[in-house]
């Protein structure tokens, strides 16, 4: 994992599997289901007041079509539930 390449060079401890899931389930990454990023993503919105939120599709290796596949399912599925979210 990236995360655990970056933190050996500043010497912090390889990620748990704890921390990961906390991670996944309250802070920072976004992954799962269309539906459980854009809910996800509509509190960060709310809870921030913020009119704009960028997101990086991957992080660490995978190949160029689960990146694709990415990007895609942002734009096709989850920019339209949030707006939904949003908006009602």
């Amino acid at each position: 994992m990236i995360r655990d390449r970056i933190g050996a060079l500043r010497g912090w401890p390889p990620l748990r599997r704890a921390e990961f899931e906390a991670e996944v389930n309250g802070g920072s990454l976004y992954i799962g289901s269309p539906e459980t990023v854009a809910r996800k993503i509509a509190r960060a919105v709310r809870a921030l007041g913020v009119g704009r939120f960028d997101l990086i599709y991957t992080a660490g290796a995978q190949p160029v079509s689960a990146r694709l596949r990415s990007v895609e399912l942002f734009g096709a599925k989850v920019i339209p539930m949030v707006r939904d979210i949003l908006a009602g």
